[in-house]
């Protein structure tokens, strides 16, 4: 039986080690015996408190494994994976750390390692799909996804909680969003542009630029790529007032004699009121729309619409099944030798191969996670054509 480390054991770090321990002998790492403590009983995952900062302790905790899963948040990310890469172990990292994960590739490849980043939902299976109809299609000329996990109760005045590590939310909000129009990259403000978008059985939501295309945006070369944020309405002008005044600010200022970062200020109040209760009901929202010319000529647009919600049955959130399963299919991709590239690879290589994606897919719906297709044939102004459609499932 191979054996999988999995370092980070919050929301989706251990419904990973969960699901894998199936079919893995798995041990979970995380700095916090209190995470370990409630998350893993009747189960066989094995557990370990460490300290996950320090270059010699992440050496030590992955010396044993096959493969190894990066769970952690976004700050420790970039520096966690080049560790484990410098100790030659191939990973599945859904960290979604800010830095570039290419700058990491010659090391990887140096090292003989496969890393898959960023293989969560989105980025993750939005990814894979944009890297899946690039190599079918003779072109790809847009790539749209908007994405959001949300609780079904809206308490004023936020009107969200956090489906994974809070703090990479806040990133998500502060960090410059990019996007490619005419195939030039724009930079615009987090939370920027929004426009109203309504979902069958959720209803209105607003979407809001982010930096959610990542890796697309070196890698894919579409002339038209965007990604936004879905929020309930109202949510990212608050958002973006809290910004602007300097609560999200990371430089200490003085107040009352005494340095204070304004950021952690912020946090310590902010995220008790962005945690999930026990048996809280949330879901997650996906809607992926590419399009372009099959390779016989024919202007397609492919739609993929998630609507994933909390599972009362097991417990485990909308959020950490989608992310977590989407990477437990990584684990297994490496584990049975089907994906093989070495470097840093980001979804779309999984993607590129059809039988890989295909595989992705079907691990997914075996976990009742499961994608609504939709492809339409397009007139010469890009507007379906009502009598072509050619699948819907």
């Amino acid at each position: 039986m191979k054996k999988v480390v999995v370092l980070g054991a919050g929301l989706v770090g251990k419904e990973v080690a969960r699901d894998l321990s199936t079919d893995f002998e798995v041990t979970s790492v995380d700095s916090q015996q209190d995470n370990l403590t409630w998350a893993f009983e009747g189960t066989p995952v094995l557990t370990w408190v460490a300290d996950l900062s320090d270059p010699a302790t992440i050496q030590e905790v992955v010396e044993p494994a096959d493969i190894v899963v990066g769970a952690l948040p976004g700050s420790l990310g970039r520096f966690v994976l080049e560790n484990v890469i410098e100790a030659g172990k191939d990973v599945v990292d859904i960290a979604f750390f800010p830095e570039d994960p290419f700058e990491l590739d010659q090391l990887a490849r140096d090292k003989g390692v496969t890393a898959i980043v960023d293989f969560g939902v989105a980025p993750g299976m939005s990814n894979l799909f944009m890297g899946y109809h690039n190599a079918q299609m003779r072109h790809v000329e847009k790539f749209d996804c908007i994405v959001g996990g949300l609780p079904v109760i809206r308490d004023w005045p936020f009107e969200y909680k956090a489906g994974f590590s809070p703090a990479d939310v806040v990133e998500e909000y502060t960090r410059p969003a990019r996007y490619v129009d005419h195939g030039r990259m724009v930079t615009r403000p987090a939370l920027s542009d929004p426009e109203l978008v309504r979902f069958d059985g959720v209803g209105a939501l607003e979407a809001l630029n982010t930096d959610g295309l990542r890796t697309l945006a070196t890698t894919m070369k579409a002339p038209y790529m965007k990604e936004k944020t879905l929020r309930y309405p109202g949510h990212g002008r608050f958002m973006e007032a809290l910004r602007m005044v300097g609560f999200f600010d990371k430089e200490p200022i003085e107040v009352g004699g005494q340095k204070i970062v304004p950021l952690e200020f912020t946090s310590a109040i902010m995220f008790p009121h962005w945690t999930f209760h026990e048996g809280e009901e949330e879901f997650t929202v996906m809607r992926v729309v590419i399009e372009g010319e099959t390779r016989e000529g024919t202007p397609e647009r492919i739609t993929y619409d998630l609507l994933d919600r909390y599972d009362s049955e097991t417990g485990v959130s909308s959020m950490a099944r989608t992310t977590a399963y989407s990477c437990t299919a990584g684990v297994q991709l490496l584990a049975k030798g089907m994906f093989t590239r070495k470097g840093i690879c980001p979804p779309e290589y999984i993607g590129q191969d059809p039988v890989c994606a295909e595989f992705v897919l079907d691990h997914l719906a075996a976990r009742k996670v499961t994608f609504q297709k939709r492809v339409e044939e397009l007139d010469e102004e890009g507007n379906p054509i009502p009598a072509a459609l050619v699948e819907v499932g």
